[in-house]
């Protein structure tokens, strides 16, 4: 009797997980890539004067990483604000998976050395950005292909 107890326990235990192992997601998509997504909002008049920093700043160091097969894309999205308090700009970058933010300080310190200078350069320059823009929030979104 106990034999057969063994017996059944183990067909019972192999079934589950061998139906876990062929099991799929039942999700609707499939994944994709990372984004980082930053909302921006400049105070009026000063929408190109932020463009201007980011082709320093933004743009040279991303492309860097980009070089360096640190990220996958990046892209700068403008648009009229559709209140006092929206967003007019969203920055955008692309990683390949989660994976890709793991020691992200030891990747990019030295990339930002390199385009901005020393760390108390780096801090002048975002102190000066505050004067002009407002971060209103950053998020990770993952990027999905419907079935």
């Amino acid at each position: 009797m106990k034999k057969h107890l063994i017996i059944i326990t183990c067909l019972a235990v192999f079934a589950a997980f061998s139906g876990l192992c062929r099991a799929q997601s039942d999700a609707p998509y499939t994944e994709g890539s990372v984004w980082n997504v930053t909302m921006v909002k400049t105070k009026y008049g000063m929408g190109d004067d932020y463009l201007k920093g980011l082709a320093k700043t933004f743009k040279g160091t991303l492309d860097e990483a980009k070089k360096q097969n640190l990220i996958m894309d990046y892209k700068i999205l403008i648009g009229d604000a559709a209140n006092a308090q929206d967003y007019d700009i969203l920055l955008l970058v692309e990683s390949k998976n989660m994976a890709a933010f793991d020691n992200s300080r030891e990747k990019f310190d030295p990339i930002a050395r390199k385009v901005e200078g020393s760390p108390d350069q780096q801090r002048t320059t975002a102190t000066k950005r505050m004067e002009i823009r407002e971060i209103l929030g950053s998020k990770l979104m993952r990027e999905v292909t419907l079935k």
